[in-house]
């Protein structure tokens, strides 16, 4: 009963060396991250000579954990850390709305996939960064409700 859809999903992502021709099939991969958090700063546009304009703004994402082995434990042991990640917004309509309507302390889930780049500082010292490039957006705490047609853009994808 259990065996038949784990082998389902598994021939759908992993391919194998096909029986018939002795060619390598290239097997499909998965890059995808979905963030729950509140944004750090406003959003910026940026725009280098002769590129499309990107939406970057920062979200951190909170871990919580039970400190000890206690099992009674009490509100002292609980452990937090906070990760930041760097968010960026490529896509035309959504980079505009992205501008627009998130602000510094939205509470905003994004979907998309991981990017790892590489560049030179001002010192010509060359950095790595990671960057989330996201896909979707959903602002999901909205302080603003006086305005009729964000309505329409709590979800864009």
């Amino acid at each position: 009963m259990f065996r038949r859809p784990v082998l389902q999903v598994f021939h759908k992502f992993v391919r194998h060396e096909s029986e018939v021709a002795s060619s390598l099939v290239l097997e499909r991969s998965l890059n995808r991250v979905q963030l729950l958090g509140r944004v750090g700063q406003d959003p910026v546009m940026r725009q280098v000579e002769g590129k499309n304009p990107v939406t970057i703004f920062s979200l951190a994402t909170n871990e919580m954990w039970k400190s000890g082995d206690n099992e009674a434990y009490q509100m002292g042991d609980v452990s937090q850390k906070t990760t930041w990640h760097r968010i960026s917004v490529f896509r035309p309509g959504l980079r505009d709305v992205a501008y627009q309507y998130v602000k510094k302390g939205s509470r905003i889930y994004v979907e998309g996939k991981v990017d790892y780049g590489e560049y030179m500082d001002k010192n010509n010292v060359r950095r790595q960064a990671t960057t989330i490039i996201a896909g979707k957006l959903m602002i999901t705490a909205v302080l603003f409700y006086s305005r009729p047609s964000l309505k329409t853009w709590l979800c864009y994808k």
